[in-house]
């Protein structure tokens, strides 16, 4: 029987012919959590006093959650690899256990609508942040076991849809609909990658957008969202007050902004200003120019891991890496969308930037993961 000691040194030692990790990616991913906790310290002060007598307090909590995550980085950076495929079944037992968590009474919380977290010794969690991951290293390894079987509906299609169609259905009782949309849009976007029949690509989208119209008018709060987005005016002082409070912030901003701790919004205006509303907050205090800025750092995160993709060493390996950075830059965009009523809002955070603990600990070991990949590229 091997020890533990052996376990973890075998996944812990490099490969053979391992160089370098890609410094850009580790660089641009610095860049924005530094300036999300700026951006954060600034958005948060005014409501963190009012509530807790403290203009620190989510930054403070933030530090803790930034320095798990961190940690989270550096040992998803010094693992192979190949340790997340070789559980891969056993990741998306895990994802099915974390998204039944919320239903467990002592253990459910409650925020609004939505019953999306637990609490475990005074501490809360979003479990469904920890399932984009998990579940992500799940369809990669069954992608990459499948081979050219994923051309057969059979064997390639028809289970993908059943097993995203479960984990949608999870989602759906909480409900979160926003983590629901990134899970299915960075699946597709992973089975594509990995050659799935582009007609049953088709199918598979016509079917999903089919349930969620069919959701949407079961669940009026969810087309008031649309009639928002169509028409900010509609119930203004309420239903749709989020939306227009937001783009009073943007457009106060105008090119250059109020300057950075300058921001009106904030003295409690908009709802959620250090959640998923921080990006309005952005938009208000350092202007259009700086905030476009912030845009392309996520584009350009999106091409580091497109690159390190393209040179992996393997299927498992390329379909994770470009499964991580759409993940981070389809929630990204998003989460912007929203605030600037270009799509209806969902409330999921701003990678890297928004407050919350579970989302920067899964999104950082997530980066951990692909900086191992990128140090196993056939380029340096």
């Amino acid at each position: 029987m091997p020890t533990l000691k052996k376990v973890v040194n075998k996944f812990l030692s490099p490969r053979v012919g391992e160089h370098e990790p890609d410094k850009k990616l580790i660089v641009v991913v610095g860049v924005i959590v530094l300036f999300g906790l700026v951006m954060l310290s600034s958005a948060s002060a005014a409501v963190a006093y009012a509530k807790f007598g403290s203009g620190y307090y989510y930054f403070k909590h933030q530090l803790f959650g930034l320095g798990l995550g961190l940690t989270a980085f550096y040992f998803c950076s010094r693992i192979n690899y190949y340790f997340w495929q070789k559980h891969a079944l056993g990741f998306l037992i895990f994802s099915g256990i974390l998204l039944l968590l919320v239903f467990i009474p002592g253990l459910s919380a409650h925020y609004g609508k939505a019953r999306s977290w637990i609490n475990i010794f005074g501490f809360s969690l979003q479990p469904s942040e920890f399932v984009k991951l998990s579940f992500l290293i799940y369809l990669a390894a069954w992608l990459e076991s499948r081979g050219k079987r994923i051309l057969d509906f059979h064997e390639g299609s028809g289970p993908f849809a059943i097993v995203l169609g479960l984990v949608g259905f999870l989602m759906i009782l909480q409900p979160d609909i926003g983590t629901l949309s990134i899970i299915a849009l960075v699946s597709l976007i992973v089975y594509f990658i990995a050659g799935g029949r582009l007609y049953h690509f088709f199918v598979i989208i016509i079917i999903g957008a089919a349930a969620f119209s069919l959701m949407v008018h079961l669940k009026p709060y969810q087309m008031d969202r649309f009639k928002c987005m169509s028409d900010p005016s509609y119930s203004a002082d309420d239903i749709c007050y989020q939306v227009n409070q937001s783009l009073i912030a943007i457009g106060s901003g105008g090119v250059l902004g109020r300057g950075l701790g300058q921001s009106r919004q904030k003295f409690m205006y908009l709802p959620e200003v250090s959640g998923d509303s921080i990006f309005a907050i952005i938009g208000e205090e350092i202007g259009l120019i700086f905030s476009s800025v912030l845009i392309l750092l996520y584009l350009y995160l999106f091409y580091r891991g497109v690159k390190i993709s393209r040179y992996a060493p393997d299927v498992f390996s390329r379909i994770l890496a470009v499964g991580i950075v759409s993940w981070i830059t389809v929630q990204a965009l998003i989460n912007i969308g929203g605030m600037v009523n270009l799509i209806p809002m969902t409330g999921v955070p701003l990678p890297f930037i928004s407050y919350g603990g579970s989302a920067i600990i899964s999104a950082l070991g997530a980066i951990g993961i692909l900086v191992n990949i990128s140090k196993q590229t056939k380029f340096t």
